[in-house]
């Protein structure tokens, strides 16, 4: 919100290095001593197209995207289509400048790059030129030859390096922690050229610029040793961590980050990565790996995870544990596939054939999705039943510090769960034709130990039809009612398991007020800043961040709901999936729920959920950004 924060936008194209610099950046700040959170936007082009990457650093608590930003370099488009294609996409060359004026704070400092930038055909596509929105609005605008740069002393890729040599200028940053963090990635030639810019572009602005701003970087210290990570890496490291030795999976952003980082780590853990030629056979592999006695994963997004439905209806008919990661984007269709939206929850919680049988988790951040994806392995195979977890493409790949200890804190676990030893199947009940009684009728929490290919005495049918005890097709109504009720059974004492286990809903905001905020999955932690801002204005607020879905947490969500006259619920989808949830398990308190929706393609920033927030407290709707949209309870 002010200068106690830098925010820094990168903006270019696809193929101009605006993902690895900005990476790059977010390790010097985290290093630093600053807490960091890094938003980014990309266009579904595989090169080319306008991107850009915040980050957010404070000397303590960055969790969420900021409102706005104060620092743009813009790089512009060296990857932008021909002209001839301007009637469709206008002149890309200029968008990393153009489009992204708006959402620049008073006061803030803009770097382009006027060797690909011409500010008459900029200025062309402005409301008003840039002198004189920087006149209004304060800003301090210092063009630069970044190209020329580049050229001149390597080649013209390395416009992104000149871009930090600017920056680190204008915010009087030492550069020696670039320069480690360049001898680390390269080497030789490339080294040296990138060394030389990086230098030369730092003394170009103290030659041709006289520096004049507010924009301080904050100083901090890290009381205890940061990691600078994902929501896709607290997925992969909660797997690797719970005994994951096989994942199957065909790449569909946003999953693709889950999947690659998978691939990378299993082999250094005797694992195996299979990339196959499809999501079906995807899930094909794990359910079999499962059955064969690992634990594996897979995953995909929206639409290849419909794909699946037929297999996850299967291992919740063979009961085999399974663990799904459903990353989300929007949709429908192919929708904006590098956008992310909460558009799958129904999809998620009701997809496959009959009564869904199944754990879903939805985890805040990266270590939540650490947490709940080894809590999802554990309950998966220990209930055998599939899991998944839903994460989307904001959480993928927004990286944020967190503490390193997240990870260290508890032992890896390799339990496959409710599994027999062969002397423990010797003594176990077996039918006439010795088969064993795998699906017995009578078992307290619907769990009935497995057994492993190959074991002495084990062997059953494992059918995708309704079966009797030891597997065989059966359509008698009286086995059918016992194997469904006893599968059912099973969620509620996951339920039972999860409540004594302590909560894992998230509570923010003081115990005693009587407006409330429910949030799931990656907006969890800018709704929480947007509590902490409601409350420091006046507005008594409290939070409840749910990531448990299914089983629902009824408990957790009814304490909360009812020790509020009224709550609004902040999710980003069109149809209030996540308020129809609690409608569906709570109908008692539908009147009392307004739901806050965001579905631009953007996630919400902490101002936006504020002036939600603040239009249902006053009744007036017109108060809610034009980028949301309210829908208010049944009764009002």
């Amino acid at each position: 919100m002010t200068n106690a924060e830098l925010i820094w936008r990168i903006a270019g194209g696809s193929g101009d290095g605006i993902d690895s610099t900005s990476q790059n950046f977010a390790k010097v700040l985290m290093r630093s001593g600053l807490d960091v959170f890094t938003h980014r936007h990309y266009p579904s082009r595989i090169r080319g197209g306008h991107t850009y990457v915040e980050i957010r650093a404070q000397a303590d608590g960055a969790r969420s995207r900021g409102d706005g930003y104060n620092f743009l370099l813009a790089l512009g488009d060296s990857f932008a289509r021909s002209p001839e294609q301007e009637a469709y996409y206008g002149n890309e060359e200029l968008k990393p400048l153009t489009e992204n004026l708006d959402d620049l704070r008073d006061g803030g400092i803009v770097v382009y790059d006027e060797g690909l930038i011409d500010i008459d055909d900029a200025n062309a596509e402005l409301e008003r030129p840039l002198e004189d929105l920087a006149a209004e609005h304060d800003w301090h605008v210092y063009p630069l030859d970044l190209r020329s740069l580049a050229n001149e002393h390597g080649r013209e890729v390395m416009r992104n390096t000149a871009g930090i040599g600017a920056t680190a200028a204008l915010l009087d940053l030492d550069l020696e922690p670039f320069e480690g963090l360049m001898s680390d990635a390269m080497s030789g030639d490339t080294l040296e050229a990138n060394l030389t810019i990086l230098e030369a572009a730092h003394e170009r602005v103290n030659e041709i610029h006289d520096v004049d701003h507010d924009i301080d970087v904050p100083a901090g210290d890290h009381d205890e040793d940061q990691i600078l990570v994902t929501g896709s890496h607290g997925v992969a490291y909660g797997a690797l961590d719970a005994g994951c030795r096989f994942i199957s999976g065909y790449p569909m952003t946003p999953w693709t980050a889950v999947w690659t980082i998978m691939s990378q780590h299993l082999p250094d853990f005797d694992g195996v990565a299979e990339q196959v030629e499809d999501e079906i056979a995807a899930a094909g592999l794990a359910i079999g790996a499962s059955h064969a006695g690992v634990k594996a994963m897979s995953g995909s997004s929206g639409g290849g995870f419909a794909l699946m439905s037929e297999l996850l209806g299967m291992a919740e008919m063979t009961e085999t544990p399974v663990v799904l990661v459903e990353a989300m984007r929007a949709g429908p269709s192919t929708g904006l596939p590098t956008k992310p939206e909460q558009g799958d929850l129904d999809h998620v919680l009701y997809s496959s054939q009959g009564d869904s049988n199944r754990i879903v988790f939805a985890p805040a951040n990266p270590a939540e999705c650490y947490r709940q994806t080894r809590r999802a392995f554990k309950l998966a195979y220990e209930y055998q039943l599939p899991a998944i977890v839903v994460i989307d493409q904001k959480l993928s790949g927004e990286y944020r510090t967190i503490p390193d200890r997240v990870f260290t804190e508890r032992e890896p676990n390799p339990d496959l769960g409710t599994v027999l030893t062969e002397a423990e199947i010797a003594d176990a009940a077996h039918d006439e034709s010795g088969k064993y009684l795998r699906f017995q009728h009578d078992a307290d929490d619907g769990v009935v130990p497995r057994t492993l290919p190959g074991q002495e005495g084990g062997h059953f049918l494992a059918s995708g039809n309704e079966h009797n005890e030891a597997g065989h097709i059966e359509e008698d109504p009286a086995n059918r009612r016992m194997q469904v009720d006893r599968r059912m059974a099973k969620l509620t004492a996951v339920r039972e398991e999860l409540n004594e286990s302590g909560t894992h809903q998230t509570r923010h905001g003081p115990d005693d007020a009587d407006l409330g905020v429910l949030v799931w999955g990656s907006q969890q932690d800018t709704v929480f800043e947007a509590v902490d801002r409601l409350n420091d204005g006046g507005t008594t607020i409290r939070a409840l961040g749910v990531s448990e879905l299914m089983p629902f947490p009824e408990r957790d969500v009814e304490s909360f709901l009812a020790a509020v006259d009224e709550a609004v619920v902040v999710e980003m989808n069109a149809s209030g999936q996540f308020r129809g949830l609690i409608q569906r398990e709570l109908g008692a308190y539908g009147d009392e729920l307004t739901s806050l929706l965001k579905y631009d393609g953007n996630p919400f920033e902490p101002a936006e959920v504020v002036n939600g927030v603040r239009a249902v407290v006053t009744a007036d709707s017109t108060e809610a950004p034009e980028t949301t949209r309210l829908e208010p309870g049944a009764a009002d």
